[in-house]
């Protein structure tokens, strides 16, 4: 027999706000009538009318939030700066050797879980955490509709058992603030405020920075933005108005710092992406 949406799709029972760390994150009891409620996503399913998600996923993403009170996945959503990108919050560890940015399906092969989350039409990037997901899409979809298919992706991977990484390279640690033997007095001291001072502040937003380098010459510190950072609208401002300024004031060395560009297998393969993107919209 078919059920309708209404009664496949969870009841959101209470929704709460606190203040004390989890502010801006929605937390949701998800339950049934008769049952224990458990915790699971703050999702309100899609219209089924809609046509912008085609029925067999969406289909998949009500089964996947039904079978949420079985296994009762926990997850919590956290906007960040960039409206583009949202923080996901599995309640378990996500990569505990590092951040790690995938800017493209290419990239994303490297591991089960981005290579689920780009299977969804309209992802562009994907950002994994020490304990979240930062999922960035294009400005053409709306979250509601996105949300319910990320999530069953998300719970899909954390109850399949799959690792996070399929090749030894992408899960080494690629942490490029720690301090080596042969760094300069200046750089070692950028390093550490970017690994003490900056670095947490931004994961607080669903990204990392990387450091590239440091031009004695010029006083010119490079860093790279990810996850949420990259492409935000306000990474100009927390690029100038926050880390140059601080970096500025604890070491005189530094003069500036900028972004650095996206290097040539970046560019290329967002370049193949937009192709992609371009061919399945005619």
């Amino acid at each position: 027999m078919r059920k309708g949406v209404a009664q496949l799709a969870p009841r959101i029972i209470s929704l709460m706000r606190t203040e004390s760390g989890l502010l801006g994150r929605s937390i949701a009891t998800v339950g049934t009538s008769g049952r224990a409620a458990t915790w699971g996503p703050s999702v309100t399913a899609p219209q089924a009318s809609h046509r912008s998600l085609q029925p067999t996923a969406y289909r998949e993403a009500l089964r996947a939030q039904a079978g949420m009170q079985q296994r009762g996945m926990f997850i919590q959503t956290q906007p960040t700066p960039n409206p583009s990108s949202l923080m996901f919050l599995p309640g378990t560890a996500v990569s505990e050797s590092g951040s790690k940015d995938f800017s493209n399906p290419r990239e994303g092969v490297a591991s089960p879980l981005a290579k689920r989350l780009f299977a969804i039409d309209g992802v562009t990037n994907v950002f994994f955490g020490s304990d979240f997901v930062t999922v960035t899409k294009n400005d053409d979809l709306a979250w509601n509709m996105l949300k319910p298919e990320v999530f069953a992706a998300i719970m899909e991977h954390f109850t399949s058992g799959d690792p996070l990484f399929t090749d030894a390279d992408t899960a080494a640690s690629t942490s490029n603030t720690a301090i080596h033997e042969d760094d300069s007095e200046v750089v070692a001291m950028i390093k550490e405020l970017l690994e003490t001072r900056i670095r947490p502040a931004v994961q607080e937003d669903g990204g990392d920075i990387q450091f590239q380098g440091f031009d004695e010459d010029s006083g010119r510190v490079v860093l790279k933005m990810q996850g949420a950072c990259s492409g935000c609208p306000s990474s100009a401002v927390t690029l100038k108005s926050g880390i140059e300024n601080m970096l500025m004031h604890y070491i005189p060395e530094v003069k500036e710092v900028v972004e650095a560009p996206p290097d040539e297998a970046e560019s290329a393969g967002l370049s193949e992406f937009a192709k992609l993107e371009a061919q399945l919209s005619h």
